[in-house]
Parts: C-alpha cells; structure tokens; sequence
C-alpha cells in the first residue's frame, strides 16, 4: 500500500466509484442503523451530471431495501443516501449497488456490527499479576537509561480452542483495553495496527469485527489466539513516568467475540471467559514509547493453532462483564503503508552501525539477521537526527527510550519486526551483530489519500513531500504532535490550525469524526474544551485557540465533506464552548479563563498579545455556530450566536484597532486574525493590510507566525492582492522559513523554526521535535492559492468549486488534484514563451467558477475559442463552467 492518489475511470460515461459506508470503503463492523451510502462520479464529458439513482441493498437472505429511481437529487452534500431499508441484522455482509440513470453502475459492501446490547456474551478477561513477577531486563553501559523500562509487565498470550459445526460465515469480534493482536488457526487476523486505537477509553472502547471464514476452514477444531499488551491504556503517556502514566487502568484486558453463522440461519456465539488460557511468550516487554524486547528463544511454536498443549497455562481472570463503553470503530484502522529501503549504511563508534532511511517516519523495522548465534542480544535505538560526531542524536526524545531489542535463537535466517511500539526516526543504530538487513515500515491511520500538489521548483515540492509525511507520521490513531518524545497527544489547537491542509491530503471525515466524539466526551461540565484529546492532563483547560477545535473542525469537517451530521453532533458542544467564554467574559474582551493560554505558539522573535488572539478566536467560534445552527434550520440559535458575533467584533475594534488600522501588538499574526475573520471596520481595512506589509517589508520579507497566525499568511495576503509576498516567505531559505530547514535536509515539518540553527545547533531538547505538522498549514495556500482549487463562499462539498490559480514566485508550472464528494477536482498551470495554460477538470454534477489569469483579457481563448467572461479583474477572466475538462491559454507577462 502507498500514500498516491488513485485514478478515477475515464471516458464520457458516467461512472460512479469510490463508493462509501460511513465515509469508509467495504467497512467492517459499521454501528450506525441508518448508515450513509455515498459514491463518486466520473466522466470526461462536458455538462454531465447525474439526474437519477438507484441503490440496492442485498443480504444473505434476499433484499433489504431499493430505493427505486431517485430524481432531482440536490447534490449540494455529494452524491449519497440513507439506507432506508428493513431494519439491519448485526454481524451482517450488506451487499450494495448503485446505478445512474443513463451512466454506469457499481457495487460494494459493508458488514454490520454489534447492534444490540443484548447480543454481547463476551467477558473481558486479563492476568493474574500475582502469579508471576514483570520482566527486568538487564541493564549495561550501552543503555544508562534502561532503568526506566524495568517492571514493564510482559505482554499476555492467550488462547481458546473450539469444535466449531461447519459455517458459512465465522465473524470474531474484539477489542482491548490496551493493544492486541488477533491470530486464528495459526494466522494473523487482518493488517490493522495498534488496535483498537487510542480513545477516552473511560467512555469509548472501539471494537474490531473480522471475517475470519476463510481462516476458520469448514467446520471442526478452531483455535483463536491473541497477544495482548499494555498500549495507551497502561503503558507509558504523555511526559509523565511510568507509574504516573497509567492514567486508564493498572493492566490491559482482552474481549473477544466468535459468532458463526450456520446454513440454517442459527448462530454459534462464544466469548472470552475463564475457560481461556493465558501465558507469557517471547515478547518480554512493550510499550509505545519504551520499545519492545523480544526473546525468540522463547517462542512457543503451534501456540495458536488446534491441539496445542497449554496444560502450563493459567486460567484467564475474568475482570469486567459490562459492555457499557463498547463502541463501532469509526475511523480507518493504523496500518503499514509504506517500506523504505535504506540510502546509506555507515559503522559507528563503539561498534555500532547507522542506518539512514532517508525520510523521518513513523513506525518500525523490519530487520532481518543472519549467522546470529543464540542469546546474541541485537538492539535497536531510534533517532530522528545524528549529533557533530555522527551518532545518533536522541536528547529530544526525553524519557521515551524508542529502543528495541531481540534476542537470537540461534537460526541461520531470523526475522524481528517489533508489534506495539511506535518511533518517530529517520537513522537506526544497530549494535550486537553486523550481519543483517532492514527496511522501515511507516505505520499510520490508513486515511484515503484525496490530494496531490506539484509544481516546478524543487523546494516548494519537498515542502509538500515533508506536510504529507508529518500529516501520515502524525495521524496515528489520533491527530497527535509529535511521533518520537514522551508526549504523542491530540493537541487541538496543532488539529485545527492543519485541519484544511490535512483535508486536502486526505479523506479525514471518518477520523475527524472519531476524534470529535472523544472532545465532546472530555469537555466540562462548564463547557470548557481540555487542550489535549483524548483527555489525559486534567490541569489544562480552555486555552484560546486550543478549545476553539470544538467550533473549528466540525464546520470544516461540514464545509468539506457535505455531512450535516457532524454539526448534529457538535452543536450543543459548540454552544457550550462558546457559552463558556462569554459567560467568563462578559465585556466580550478574552481575558478570563484562558486557561494555558500558549499564544501564537512559537512565534519567531515577537510576542503576539493574547487577548487580541484571544478575542480573534472567540469571534469565530461564536460565528460558526450561528452558521452551524442555520445549517440546521435553528434560526433563532443561528441569531442570538450571530448577534454575539458582530458584538464581540464590534467590542474587538474598539479594544484593539486605531484609527490608522493598527492593531494592537503590531504583529503579523495579529493582522492576520484581525483580516481573516473580518474584524476590521471596513474603512479600515486598506490600513490594516498595509502595517501587515510593512512589518514583512521591515524585516526584510522575513515571517514571524506562529501557529495560529503561519496557515492564514498565503491566503489573507493574496486575498487583498500581495501574493508576491507570500511567494517570496515561500521560496524564502533564511531562519525563520521552510526552506531554511529543507537546506538542511528536513523531509518533515519541524515543530519550530529554530529547531536547529547554524549559530545554536539543535534547538531546546526539552521540546523539540523534527516531526510535527502545525507550521505546515501552508499547505492549504499551495492546493488553495497557489493551484487554485477551492469552493465558493457558502458552497458545501463542492457543488460550487472555486477555480482561481495565483501564478508568481519562481515557478513556471503548478498543478493540484482533489477528490471532493463529488468527483476530480483539479487544476494545471504552466507559463511558457509568454502564454499561460490553465487546464481544469470538473467533476460531475458541479457548477464552477474559473478565473484564468491573464495580463490582457482580450487573449483569453478556450480550445482556442475566444471566451464571454463572466467578469473581468485585473489580472484574471472569470467564466462560469460546468462539469468536463477544459483548456485555457491567455497572454502571461511578468
């Protein structure tokens, strides 16, 4: 699997793909009665565009619903339905096909899960902690650090066999608390990663269902087994040690569910129960930050498969039968879905050898020894960067150890690829033998890749190349900050300010919505939004900026995929939050419970005043819940939020803006805020921009955002016409830029500007990482700016896209690709001899405004035709189209 976007059918047919259960492909265990279908289109000819449909749903025992032919759909949300059929069976394959009228069709299918409480049989069962001591691995000079993993509890092995009657469907379902791995037969079950992921698991434990028929044969003995170990339930955490990190529960738990279904229509159901056995394996410890030891002396061959004798085993302790806080997984699960081969290979001191995989990841090895005698000990320590002396650099890992050992057994060939733990690194040092081979493997929630950006200059390309990584390395179960040091948390305010690049780069609407049902779970009482979720530092709370993810992300979430459930959901969290606020302020400035109040975090050389941001965020979450409301035709919500609104934007001109349009603090960041959300009086406005431009020119073209204000420079500068500005930050190279960290060799987005510096060399360790995503938000301005593709003021999942390219900077071509709910959206600029070619594609259905940028209107032709604009500006010929493809050429000077 690789992170490239798919290509959609071609020719003039109009074709439905990419066909959709709950914003996911062929789903298993979708929980929603009423689950949302929804599809795709494709055709290359002009003007299509679907008038009619029809979906059919099929199960194992006839038809479940047709819709019959569906008129006159308003595709404003994509193209999609309701299921309206009988009611759905649990642990059910659900066939669908849907056709268009006078275009083509196509099928999928979904499988249900649990959907009745009363269906559960399954306990959750653990260990005995008393029946055997931890593990304490040893310790030498080689690892001074290696205390800290001492007492790690060894991961549980755990097994049930069973005469199974011959079925025609086996279905397990199961979940922890903690991660697990799921085997059947002697086989692994699925691809999925460090399930079940990480939720507020005091409210929310999502649970797997596989089909395990193939795996079960026809009938007879079955032996189901599972490797359980501690994850984020009660392994390490956050920045806290050990002990303290267990902020869920002392020691993990298994549930597990098998459900046959019999040709009959009967079902066999048995659930995990004392008669499991459980024992220890050659897993000796893991955990997400520590690493993992394995001991291959130690495996048990055949300990998953039928007629294996586990008379040594213990009875597995039955520790919870309530199923209260099981939940339907939402999201895509974590998979593998990249390998990368070494580019170098270099000996080191001390012995050891330092393997460059050329890109910083997240993930693991897969290494591979030869010629290692038994007990030989090989381990591997991960970094993101090597120190002046070329080895591994790992100050900024702080407590998290990110090392991995195994042991040998002793075989001519023995392969080791660690199971639940996660690094963030580029370079591996390998020390205890030098006979091997290994590959990274890059491991994150398998999110649909939805865009790709190009374009002519190298730089700007590697920049998009190091935001989609950090975007991949990041999303791992959770939008986290950072994949290497002990912290790893959802911090909402690095969510939102990315949330419209990560859109961009990917289908995020199921993991988003997961993400959001943990922050509706941990806000307050008082309505207050914690800063990180899941919800594990109970201390902070309400941050301006941070908080304001509840508001952000479901209106973006809405904006982009068309899914008015998103704000059914969070809309009493968005009133509540914003509540919150004003209940605290009722002068409607931002000063009282801001909780941490991080600011413009890590602005470069300036300090951004925090009631400006403050009061900045405040009005737009008071605004996006009056349009969330009006969205859901709560029109007397809608006016008391909007009459709010333009009382705090009237309160914030009075605080903050002077008569000549300067804004308090005279910083970039607090223009930006101040023009993006419209909180400048209007005759003010041509002032405001102008301080924004000379304080860049003051410095000599130089940023200083943060991440709140670094996403809004592209789009607010080239909204009032200074796109030659945001082209030379983008090209720029010198601290603070992108580009200084590309020249020195970032194939990520690092955490902040001065993260390493000729006059400083590496930044503070005690909080610096090579991996996160919040400073990439420019991405939004590349696909949105600089390609131009976008969605008109008031458009929702792109029934009205925004086609509006911004040439300039050093580049001669730029192109960008997007799959919107309802098909391609994409856009190609090249500049050559003096002629621009603007070439745009239309996905069906939709209705689009182009602006092909010109410096003489009357040379604008389309396939060679001269064109009736709709509108002429000053640099651009603005045409209204229809779905198809379309070539542009206009006259393009410099």
């Amino acid at each position: 699997m690789s992170w490239n976007l798919a290509e959609p059918p071609s020719g003039d047919t109009l074709t439905p793909y990419d066909l959709r259960c709950e914003h996911r492909a062929t789903p298993l265990g979708v929980g929603a009665t009423v689950p949302r279908l929804s599809w795709r289109l494709a055709s290359d000819r002009r003007g299509a565009a679907q008038d009619a449909y029809r979906i059919r749903v099929h199960a194992r025992g006839g038809p479940a619903w047709d819709s019959g032919w569906v008129e006159g759909q308003d595709v404003s949300a994509g193209y999609g339905a309701d299921y309206g059929g009988a009611p759905l069976q649990s642990l059910t394959r659900y066939t669908w096909q849907i056709d268009v009228r006078g275009g083509g069709s196509a099928t999928s299918w979904f499988d249900t899960g649990v959907l009745h409480a009363d269906e559960w049989r399954a306990a959750w069962i653990g260990h005995d902690p008393e029946t055997e001591p931890p593990f304490e691995p040893p310790t030498d000079d080689r690892e001074p650090r290696s205390a800290r993993t001492a007492h790690l509890p060894a991961p549980r092995y755990f097994r049930r066999e069973l005469d199974l009657p011959p079925a025609t469907a086996v279905r397990v379902v199961a979940s922890a608390r903690g991660l697990y791995e799921l085997r059947v037969n002697g086989s692994r079950v699925g691809d999925d990663e460090l399930t079940p992921g990480w939720t507020d698991y005091r409210e929310r434990v999502p649970y797997q269902v596989y089909d395990v028929t193939d795996l079960a044969g026809d009938g007879g003995p079955l032996c189901v087994g599972a490797i359980l170990a501690d994850g984020w339930w009660s392994g390490s955490l956050g920045w806290d040690s050990r002990r303290q990190a267990q902020h869920y529960g002392k020691r993990p738990e298994l549930l597990v569910q098998i459900v046959a279904e019999h040709e009959d229509g009967s079902r066999t159901v048995v659930g995990t129960d004392g008669s499991w056995r459980e024992s220890t394996g050659p897993i000796r410890y893991a955990d997400l930050l520590m690493g993992e030891w394995y001991d291959a002396r130690l495996e048990r061959p055949g300990w998953d498969r039928p007629g294996f004798d586990d008379s040594s085993w213990a009875p597995a302790r039955i520790v919870d039968t309530s199923h209260d806080v099981l939940v339907p997984t939402v999201a895509e699960p974590v998979q593998v879905t990249e390998d990368l081969v070494p580019v170098g290979v270099q000996p080191a001191s001390g012995g050891h050898t330092i393997v460059d995989l050329g890109q910083n990841i997240a993930g693991r090895v897969r290494l591979v020894l030869r010629g290692a005698p038994a007990g030989t000990r090989v381990t591997l320590r991960h970094g993101e960067a090597l120190d002046d002396g070329g080895g591994l650099y790992t100050d900024n890992l702080r407590s998290a150890e990110a090392t991995d050992h195994y042991v040998a057994a002793g075989e001519p060939v023995e392969t080791f690829e660690p199971r639940f733990t996660v690094h963030g690194f580029r370079y591996v040092e390998v020390s205890g033998h030098s006979d091997f081979d290994l590959v990274g493997r890059a491991l994150h929630s398998a999110t649909p890749v939805a865009g790709e950006f190009s374009c002519s200059d190298d730089m700007v390309r590697r920049l998009m190349s190091n935001i989609r990584w950090s975007q991949r390395d990041n999303f791992v179960s959770v939008p986290t900050d950072c994949p290497q040091r002990d912290e790893r948390l959802g911090w909402t305010a690095d969510a939102q300010v990315f949330l419209p690049t990560a859109c961009y780069n990917a289908d995020v609407a199921a993991f988003f919505t997961n993400w959001l049902a943990d922050l509706r779970c941990a806000q307050t009482a008082d309505g207050a939004v914690p800063d990180v979720v899941p919800h594990v530092m109970t201390e902070r709370h309400g941050a301006p900026g941070w908080g304001d993810a509840a508001t952000v992300v479901p209106w973006h979430l809405y904006r982009v995929y068309g899914d008015e459930r998103v704000l059914r959901d969070s809309l009493p969290s968005m009133r509540r939050w914003v509540d919150h606020v004003e209940r605290h302020n009722p002068d409607l400035i931002w000063r009282n419970k801001v909780g941490s109040h991080y600011g413009d975090w890590l602005q470069a050389g300036v300090t951004t005043t925090r009631e400006v941001m403050a009061t900045a965020y405040f009005a737009l979450s008071a605004g996006l819940t009056a349009k969330a409301a009006a969205v859901l035709g709560l029109q007397d919500v809608a006016d008391r939020y909007a009459a709010l609104r333009e009382r705090i934007g009237a309160a914030f001109a009075a605080a903050f803006v002077s008569a000549d349009g300067r804004i308090t603090g005279d910083t970039q960041t607090g223009y930006l805020l101040a023009l993006a959300h419209g909180l400048v009086p209007e005759p003010l406005v041509p002032a405001a921009v102008g301080h924004l431009v000379a304080d860049l020119e003051r410095r000599g073209g130089r940023l200083t955002t943060g991440f709140a204000g670094v996403g809004l420079l592209g789009p607010v500068l080239s909204a009032y016409g200074h796109q030659d500005l945001a082209y030379d930050l983008l090209h720029d190279d010198r601290y603070p830029s992108w580009g200084y960290s590309i020249k020195r060799g970032a194939t990520t987005i690092w955490e902040r500007w001065d993260g390493w510096t000729e006059e400083n060399g590496f930044g503070p360790v005690a909080m610096n990482s090579f991996n996160h995503y919040a400073l990439g938000s420019v991405g939004e301005w590349l696909y949105g700016g600089v390609a131009g593709l976008g969605q008109e003021e008031g458009s929702v999942g792109y029934r009205r896209p925004l086609v509006r390219p911004l040439p300039g900077g050093r580049l001669t071509w730029a192109s960008a690709s997007y799959d919107t709910p309802l098909g391609r959206l994409a856009s190609r600029w090249q500049i050559s001899g003096g002629e621009l070619t603007l070439e745009v594609q239309v996905p069906p259905g939709a209705h689009a405004t182009v602006h092909v940028p010109t410096t003489d209107p009357s040379s604008v032709r389309e396939s060679g035709t001269p064109i009736e604009p709709l509108e002429v500006t000053g640099s651009a010929v603005v045409c209204r189209i229809g779905s198809g493809r379309y070539t542009y050429t206009s006259t393009w000077e410099r």
